[in-house]
């Protein structure tokens, strides 16, 4: 089992290890196979500078190793965005706010992690530079045994998750707009904490939705979670010891608990068992309002109008170039009209209210962080030159997955809520992800109540 980022502060603050040594086994671990297609830069001599020079009695990172999405503005490097029409764009001129805190924190910056192309999908596939493959960190092993075959990562944060997994790195930093930390860290057995949106800026950072777009990070415990979030953010968690009986949590049983696979059902119905003997007062409730999410988006949402006005110029000219199934969604937002995205913003506001009011009196909700355990890569894999049969039953089982994956996750973005994802499977079992969620700047009682839920849980 690999150890988290507090308990190796306390090694090295104690002597036990050091940055440098720390570093070493990060980068042996970015060079395994484990991380096959999970990077696309490392910065391994950058990282070893940065072990050696950190001063690990001030910097809250002392100097362990951090990956960086490849969304994010890193100075002197291209933000390509997981994507070849942008591997010739300028470089960025500084480091972007995010990239900044860590590095201020002491973040040894590992490397650029891959991707889905431009963020646009929950599955974690990218044609242009391979797809890193699943991998149960706690383990040690990759998800489904060492013989199974490779099990997709999860995205669009694909490259993060299996960064922070594998042991390359303690902080995987990434974005969610539909879960994009949160899907990814369910499929891997990490943690994936989504903040209020509006905590921590985006600037720097190639948009997705400007309305949803979060940055946010992975990391292999609750804790190290809230340490991460106070550097992003720039603000302190105000914590509290209060034990899980003197919260009250909910169940949705709308929507959030449909067609959830015999793995995910077996271990949800496990965790509430084990939370409610913990003293955890949770109640079923319906949230009829999730029902409405579909109508509310029919025009294409967010995603498909707000990516289509960044890209219009790039599509013009480089259409070719994109992964057929992003350029599709992201051309869908040509079609919406100017009065259409004004009434889904008014829609979303009205319903973002009913939701809150339906959540009055309870503290967190639970829900399965994504329904299905990861299938396979290669039933999703973007279309290589198959036969158009097989093409289209391809195309077909990744809408399917990426529509299942994004499920549950996305009702948080449109609430412009928060939510952590936390490991709830057994040894025996594939990875699967709890999330514990609510509204806007519930972000510190929501921690609270997942570092008493992972503590019960282990």
């Amino acid at each position: 089992m690999l150890a988290d980022l507090h308990t190796t502060l306390q090694h090295i603050r104690s002597g036990q290890t050091s940055a440098s040594a720390e570093i070493e086994k990060s980068i042996a671990a970015a060079r395994s196979p484990a991380c096959d297609h999970a990077f696309l830069k490392t910065m391994f001599d950058e990282a070893r500078g940065v072990a050696a020079d950190v001063d690990g009695r001030h910097q809250p990172l002392a100097g362990l190793a951090v990956s960086v999405k490849d969304l994010f503005d890193i100075a002197g490097q291209t933000t390509a965005a997981g994507s070849a029409v942008l591997a010739d764009a300028p470089a960025a001129t500084a480091d972007c706010p995010a990239v900044a805190r860590l590095r201020a924190g002491g973040g040894a910056l590992i490397g650029r992690t891959n991707m889905v192309e431009f963020a646009f999908s929950g599955v974690g596939t990218n044609p242009h530079f391979g797809t890193p493959a699943a991998w149960d960190g706690r383990f040690d092993q990759p998800a489904g045994g060492a013989a199974s075959p490779a099990r997709i990562p999860g995205g669009s944060s694909s490259g993060a998750a299996v960064s922070v997994a594998t042991g390359a790195a303690f902080i995987g930093l990434g974005s969610d707009t539909g879960g994009s930390i949160r899907i990814p860290a369910a499929l891997n057995g990490i943690v994936g904490f989504k903040n209020t949106a509006r905590l921590v800026p985006t600037d720097g950072a190639l948009p997705l939705s400007s309305t949803l777009d979060t940055a946010c990070a992975m990391t292999r415990s609750v804790r190290d979670a809230m340490l991460v979030h106070q550097i992003l953010a720039a603000r302190r968690i105000i914590r509290s010891n209060a034990p899980l009986s003197s919260y009250r949590l909910a169940v949705v049983t709308t929507g959030m608990l449909d067609a959830l696979d015999a793995t995910v059902a077996r271990a949800f119905a496990r965790t509430l068992q084990v939370l409610r003997a913990a003293g955890a007062r949770i109640d079923e409730i319906p949230l009829a309002a999730i029902r409405d999410l579909g109508a509310l988006q029919s025009t294409g949402g967010f995603s498909a109008a707000e990516s289509y006005s960044w890209h219009r110029p790039l599509l013009e000219r480089h259409a070719a170039g994109y992964d057929p199934r992003v350029a599709t969604r992201i051309q869908r937002g040509a079609a919406m009209k100017a009065y259409e995205y004004i009434d889904l913003m008014q829609a979303r506001g009205r319903w973002i209210a009913g939701v809150e009011t339906a959540l009055q009196g309870f503290d967190a909700v639970l829900s399965p962080t994504v329904p299905i355990v990861a299938p396979m890569i290669a039933d999703v894999a973007p279309a290589l030159g198959r036969d158009a049969a097989q093409d289209a039953a391809h195309d077909a089982e990744f809408f399917r997955v990426n529509a299942l994956l994004l499920r549950n996750t996305s009702v948080v973005n449109m609430l412009d809520g928060c939510a952590i994802s936390i490991p709830c499977h057994a040894a025996d079992e594939l990875p699967v992800g709890l999330m514990l969620w609510h509204g806007a700047l519930r972000d510190d009682t929501v921690l609270n109540i997942a570092l008493q839920a992972e503590q019960a849980l282990q």
